[in-house]
């Protein structure tokens, strides 16, 4: 595993797709700990909660993400975009983590399909638990950042 990840920003999840399929074409290496299988699986999974819903958290953790998403969310969300950086070390809910033992291909064509959807998708997004409330725009930037961000992990062979 190497530590030199990619500089990635993409304009649309279409773009992020391709750079998906790109890495199955030619392979890739790891400078994370997750596999395409994986990366492509949690995006899936997090474009899908923004028009399905989030899942249900444990009392402790829906509070903490109140008060978050009360004190620094919208903030937060306004510098994400602003930067195209989400941060190195941001956690995740660990069950949108597809296991380790997911096919690559079958996690790009997972998210391949959910772009599609979510192309389509004319309705106001979920609330984020974290960030609060977006408008569309908003929700296929920050969907566009988060998809740099986990990508720029796997380099192209």
């Amino acid at each position: 595993m190497s530590s030199a990840r990619r500089t990635l920003k993409f304009a649309t999840l279409d773009e992020a797709v391709k750079d998906a399929e790109n890495l199955i074409a030619k392979g890739y290496d790891k400078t994370g700990q997750w596999n395409l299988g994986q990366v492509s699986g949690h995006l899936a999974n997090w474009l899908g909660y923004g028009m399905d819903g989030f899942p249900r958290m444990p009392a402790a953790i829906r509070l903490m993400l109140w008060v978050a998403r009360q004190m620094i969310g919208p903030r937060q969300l306004r510098k994400t975009l602003a930067t195209g950086d989400l941060g190195r070390n941001s956690p995740t809910i660990p069950a949108s983590v597809p296991p380790a033992d997911t096919a690559d291909a079958d996690g790009v064509e997972r998210f391949k399909a959910m772009v599609e959807r979510a192309n389509r998708f004319a309705d106001e997004p979920r609330p984020s638990p974290f960030f609060g409330p977006m408008d569309r725009d908003e929700w296929v930037k920050l969907n566009c950042v988060h998809a740099a961000h986990h990508l720029s992990f796997l380099v192209p062979k």
